[in-house]
């Protein structure tokens, strides 16, 4: 039990402080802004980038690995979009948002530095592969289902939603990161000594800074909304995902390694980008804050759950 709160703990606490700080007003929301825009459009793009352009999948990687994570996310995405539309009546575009929040797991924020404290900073290839491909699946998902319903609703041509969809997608940092960081790797590039210790200054601030700017955004959006839907997005999001994964990890023999960071993954609550995307088309964005602040505080326990059944 201690070893487990050594390893969440310090990570709820971060996020703690920078709740406390913009509580107590100390960190105001001009701050919290500018630390959210350096994280997510700079540091956290840059330990992307690094991280995929040194990945080597190897002969070991195991394509179930994939499998097992997204089948629960694209799975969390069709429940909560059919949940939202038809158990709550909201209209498809607020459900296509629901289901977003359904979809897109926190994996940088939370499941990286939880991956870390728990296994070492050696168990993070499994992370970073899951990582490559997260954005550009998860926005590829929410952004093409909006795009083309309301195509539909508009009657534009069907030719026109192609270049809507990839215009939004790579306005996206983390995308970008994620595709000159995959760019990189295939090309096998090298950079000077100069600008990969650079980069490393950047990404050793990228987790902590992110944490503690993700308490000041959770401050600011208090819980608000249909509280159904908001449970709903949290059963769907800490335990039908992670149960997935869980399941077809153990039947497709996935190692230990690449499960452990799987399903703690998958465990993870909806990250900040579910806002992001909810406010993007101005859909649903009560329930998806709400959806972020109340399933970041309850991962603090079903986080520690999942942890204990993990070999």
């Amino acid at each position: 039990m201690q070893a487990l709160l050594d390893v969440i703990l310090p990570v709820f606490l971060l996020i703690g402080a920078g709740y406390l700080a913009a509580w107590k007003g100390g960190f105001g929301e001009s701050a919290v802004d500018g630390l959210m825009k350096f994280t997510q459009n700079f540091a956290i793009p840059c330990l992307l980038f690094r991280g995929i352009w040194q990945l080597d999948l190897g002969p070991d990687f195991n394509p179930w690995l994939i499998v097992s994570f997204y089948t629960g996310s694209v799975t969390g995405f069709t429940v909560g979009l059919l949940g939202g539309r038809f158990l709550f009546r909201r209209d498809w575009e607020d459900a296509i948002a629901i289901g977003f929040c359904c979809l897109f797991a926190n994996s940088v924020m939370l499941g990286l530095p939880l991956t870390e404290r728990a296994y070492g900073e050696g168990a993070l290839q499994a992370n970073y592969v899951i990582i490559a491909l997260h954005s550009p699946i998860c926005y590829g998902i929410g952004i093409t289902t909006m795009e083309v319903y309301r195509a539909g609703r508009d009657k534009l041509p069907g030719a026109q939603v192609p270049a809507r969809v990839l215009k939004a997608m790579f306005r996206n940092a983390l995308v970008i990161g994620i595709s000159l960081g995959v760019m990189a790797n295939l090309t096998d590039a090298k950079l000077p000594a100069v600008i990969t210790d650079a980069l490393d200054l950047m990404i050793r601030s990228a987790l902590p800074a992110a944490l503690f700017g993700m308490g000041g955004v959770l401050y600011r959006y208090k819980p608000e909304g249909d509280f159904r839907v908001i449970a709903f997005i949290c059963a769907v999001s800490l335990l039908l995902h992670p149960a997935i994964t869980f399941t077809l990890g153990t039947l497709t023999g996935l190692s230990t390694e690449a499960k452990r960071s799987a399903v703690l993954t998958a465990a993870m609550a909806p990250g900040i980008n579910t806002y992001v995307f909810a406010n993007m088309y101005g859909r649903a964005r009560r329930v998806a804050a709400s959806g972020v602040l109340i399933a970041t505080s309850l991962s603090l326990l079903t986080a520690w759950v999942w942890l204990s059944l993990l070999p």
